[in-house]
């Protein structure tokens, strides 16, 4: 049990990390929702993301990145339990992402990226335990134009909020190995994708997603401690399709069935005192939006 429940740590704290530093381009707009309907666990997940990015130019190759991305977190356990006036809350987590990429030749970048993120139930003012700062850096390599493109990030990832404070390798590589398909190879996201055209794209992923969330009220319980935060970290295959619009502009929209979860409850010390969720859901995912 004592392994699982670091190796579940070590998970999220990676999957937390890293989102903003691997993705093909940052959005400049996004707009999804995401379900995991009621389970065995009597448990329901819900989440809207809003993202809004904007790109400036410095100098001749580097760019500046300054945005954000808000996630409403409905959390819903149609059971009893000793902390029934806690899981029924509404929960917010807001990222701050300012980045600068430095071109450094035609193929490499170097990317830093500094997180202040408040995740909190906000019942209260805002106060000790609600705001973190996340850090990564790294470097990408993109060669778009060559008859396989690719593209590698290298970096490292550092998050304050989870139980494992250690900065964290990331790697993630993407290759277009024929006209038609491409695979990716990565955290949080790995799979494959099929191009039926430059329109019409199918693809299949293995997903890490989670969160962290502080809560102001605390709640007691005398059989398990004293709950001060909640997360829940889980490992997913989906299988989805994305229609572009026009260039850069996307309808995507996913569905597929988790291969573990878990939704806990932390002390002050950040170690699992008790389980809210951990049998498997079916997971939808749909949205709309602008890449760069």
């Amino acid at each position: 049990m004592g392994i699982r429940i670091k190796a579940r740590k070590f998970i999220l704290g990676f999957l937390l990390s890293i989102n903003f530093c691997i993705a093909q381009t940052p959005d400049i707009f996004r707009l999804e929702y995401m379900l995991m309907p009621r389970n065995t666990a009597e448990a329901k997940l819900s989440r809207i993301k809003l993202v809004a990015n904007m790109p400036i130019k410095v100098g001749k190759n580097d760019n500046i990145i300054v945005g954000g991305e808000y996630n409403r977190i409905e959390y819903d356990l149609n059971r009893r339990t000793p902390y029934d006036d806690l899981i029924t809350e509404t929960f917010h987590v807001a990222d701050i992402n300012m980045a600068y990429i430095l071109q450094y030749n035609q193929d490499w970048r170097f990317v830093g990226v500094v997180t202040p993120r408040l995740s909190s139930t906000l019942t209260n003012d805002i106060g000790q335990g609600d705001v973190s700062v996340n850090v990564t850096v790294g470097a990408l390599r993109d060669r778009p134009k060559i008859e396989k493109p690719t593209r590698l990030v290298l970096g490292i990832a550092y998050n304050s909020t989870v139980a494992v404070r250690v900065p964290l390798p990331l790697v993630y590589f993407e290759k277009r190995f024929h006209p038609n398909w491409a695979y990716v190879v990565g955290a949080p996201k790995s799979g494959m994708k099929y191009f039926f055209n430059e329109n019409h794209m199918l693809q299949t992923e293995f997903i890490l997603d989670g969160y962290y969330v502080n809560l102001q009220n605390t709640v007691i319980s005398s059989d398990s401690g004293v709950a001060s935060s909640i997360s829940t970290s889980v490992a997913l295959f989906t299988l989805g399709y994305q229609y572009a619009v026009a260039k850069n502009i996307f309808f995507y929209g996913y569905a597929g069935h988790t291969l573990f979860q878990a939704g806990v409850l932390r002390n002050d010390e950040r170690e699992d005192i008790f389980t809210l969720n951990d049998q498997p859901s079916f997971y939808f995912r749909t949205g709309f939006r602008i890449g760069i």
